[in-house]
């Protein structure tokens, strides 16, 4: 299909400019709207206005100035149709062959965090309308619907003269995908993250292809929300290291999720989506060294998060161990220098965490036929409903650490337990199918470490044994949800045990 007269309406003016000077060298005809007619007559370019095709001045504001017959007429027009032909030249309408339309910067809009005015003005009607005319016609027009097409279906152009069905089609779904997913982030900002809708539509931006996925044999890609403004895997900037893999940007986001919790300089060690060591300290260095020091077995090959800059020394620190990526907020000139020693080392810098926050939005999880969606977790622990059940209170230090074990197994895969002391993890038992395997896991990770320890067990205690393990290992204070229908048993072998034990009213399963 040929191309001789083309509609350039973009508010992204990326390649516009190019791209008519090009289509205007192989002959074709022009026509643009509003500040798109403006920057290609500024680059030399001659362009009529879209005013003197439809006769029909823009009005409120820009609001309407595509809207007309004499537009999508020209676009909807089917070429091999004589009465479509008959009704055009009737009506004195040109057909238009190709389409470049880039919508209003609604999603960056809300990325700042503009307020409903603004947002409402970002909402574009002609540019989607243009783009899915065009789509739907795509047998007789090509649609152009980023700046990232242009240089290709020019070069098509030049070296057949014309654009091919099969490219008109892919162009088309890709219009569609575009408007789908503008639509469906207008939709949930209209709907302000209340009720679950009747219809859930979702749409994300690919930030790029991967090798595979959890395997070799599965395909894999990356999809940003463009919603989402806080500090993310998505968002970091990948300033070193091999290409990321499915499987360290599902480990990168556990620990970052993770160690964002907390204030003071904080590292997370993450295997396979679970972390497997998590520490605290005056310094990121230190922090660092606590969480390899939980398990330095299970450390090799990790994932490493901090919640600080890194500096030369934690960056030496870091490159002591064989990791598969780190991520933190910046990496400072002499770390950068340190870390790139280490060729595969993935290294991503996020930018200020900031205030987690409470958590907000909602998680997704597919299930075959089907979509679960929740509300995120959340920490709270809430002092209204935490509970001192034994005749012990924990000490000063027992209640800090226990916060801390708290905080950490929230992430952990149920059934989940955490052992800490001195605010660094030091067992985890996880992913187990009872209630006294992972208590097992974690004092024999701890060995002699569970002295004086404190633990904390995502869900409550169905019996006292899961306790009793405890207790045998040296655990002095334990934090659990409570509510099981022999609490008594449980608190009273923690009376006669002499711990601490602490309900918090509020279990975090993580299936």
């Amino acid at each position: 299909m040929s191309v001789r007269r083309a509609l350039l309406s973009v508010a992204d003016k990326t390649g516009a400019a190019d791209l008519a000077r090009d289509l205007a060298a192989l002959g074709v005809e022009l026509i643009s709207t509003g500040g798109t007619a403006a920057a290609i007559a500024a680059a030399g370019v001659a362009v009529t206005p879209l005013a003197e095709v439809t006769g029909f001045p823009e009005i409120l504001g820009g609001r309407v100035k595509t809207l007309h017959p004499a537009v999508h007429g020209a676009l909807l027009a089917v070429r091999d149709n004589p009465a479509h032909l008959a009704e055009l030249a009737r009506h004195g309408i040109r057909p238009i062959d190709l389409v470049a339309v880039t919508l209003y910067p609604f999603e960056a809009a809300l990325a700042r965090g503009a307020d409903l005015a603004a947002m409402i003005e970002e909402i574009d009607i002609g540019g989607v309308t243009l783009l899915r005319a065009a789509a739907k016609n795509f047998e007789s027009v090509v649609v152009l619907s980023a700046p990232a097409q242009y240089a290709a279906v020019v070069g098509e152009l030049r070296e057949t003269g014309a654009v091919g069905l099969d490219t008109r089609r892919r162009l088309a779904h890709e219009a569609f995908v575009r408007t789908c997913g503008y639509d469906a982030a207008i939709a949930r900002y209209l709907g302000g993250g209340g009720a679950f809708p009747a219809r859930l539509v979702l749409a994300f931006d690919k930030v790029q292809d991967l090798r595979y996925g959890e395997n070799p044999h599965q395909r894999g890609a990356f999809y940003r929300d463009p919603g989402e403004t806080a500090p993310s895997v998505a968002a970091a900037r990948q300033i070193g290291g091999k290409a990321l893999s499915y499987n360290n940007i599902f480990d990168l986001d556990a620990a970052l999720e993770l160690v964002r919790e907390f204030p003071d300089p904080a590292a997370v060690v993450v295997k396979h989506g679970i972390p497997c060591g998590v520490g605290t300290g005056a310094t990121a260095r230190d922090a660092y060294l606590h969480a390899r020091a939980a398990d330095p077995v299970s450390a090799f090959g990790g994932i490493v998060a901090l919640n600080q800059g890194v500096d030369a020394a934690t960056a030496a620190a870091l490159a002591e161990t064989f990791l598969e990526a780190v991520i933190a907020p910046a990496f400072d000139e002499d770390a950068r220098a340190v870390l790139a020693q280490k060729k595969n080392l993935r290294v991503l810098e996020t930018g200020p965490l900031g205030d987690p926050g409470p958590a907000a939005g909602v998680d997704f999880r597919r299930v075959r036929g089907g979509l679960l969606v929740q509300d995120r977790d959340s920490l709270d622990l809430d002092p209204r409903r935490l509970a001192v059940v034994t005749s012990r209170a924990p000490s000063d230090r027992e209640w800090e650490d226990l916060r801390f074990a708290w905080t950490v197994c929230r992430y952990v895969r149920s059934n989940a337990i955490v052992l800490a002391k001195d605010r660094q993890v030091v067992g985890v038992g996880a992913g187990q199918t009872n209630r006294v395997e992972p208590v097992r896991l974690a004092v024999r990770q701890a060995g002699e470490r569970a002295a004086g320890a404190v633990m904390a067990s995502e869900a409550f205690f169905p019996f006292p044994d899961a306790v009793e393990v405890a207790i045998a290992s040296g655990v002095t204070a334990i934090m659990h949800p409570g509510g099981a229908r022999r609490d008594a048993d449980v608190i009273a072998t923690a009376d006669a045990a002499g711990i601490a034990m602490v309900t918090t009213g509020i279990r975090h399963f993580r299936h």
